[in-house]
């Protein structure tokens, strides 16, 4: 018989979603209070959202608060770099490293 352990995030009565860890489960129970609490923000702004707008619009922030705070902080946001490989030329088959670099030193 096997023993498993789940931690399952229950707001209102309701269950959002089940862990394997307690960690987790208190990442996204953090995440939701985040969320709650932006929503109440966006609300008392008196903004023209719906209310379900308001609580995707919640959510999304609390999932992105890593990059919404530098943000908030006046800085730019960083974007997400892609790294290229380097444009070499193929190596011939058998040749050593050395010998590439030496060759490539020659023609200079």
């Amino acid at each position: 018989m096997a023993v498993i352990v789940k931690y399952i995030v229950v707001r209102n009565g309701e269950e959002k979603m089940t862990f394997a860890t307690k960690k987790e489960a208190d990442a996204h129970d953090k995440m939701l209070d985040i969320a709650d609490n932006l929503f109440d923000f966006l609300e008392s702004a008196k903004t023209k959202l719906t209310e379900a707008q308001l609580e995707e619009v919640s959510l999304i922030m609390a999932q992105k608060r890593e990059e919404l705070m530098p943000i908030l902080r006046g800085l730019k946001p960083q974007k997400k770099t892609v790294s290229k490989p380097a444009d070499k030329p193929a190596a011939k088959e058998g040749a050593s490293p050395k010998k590439e670099k030496a060759k490539a030193k020659a023609k200079k």
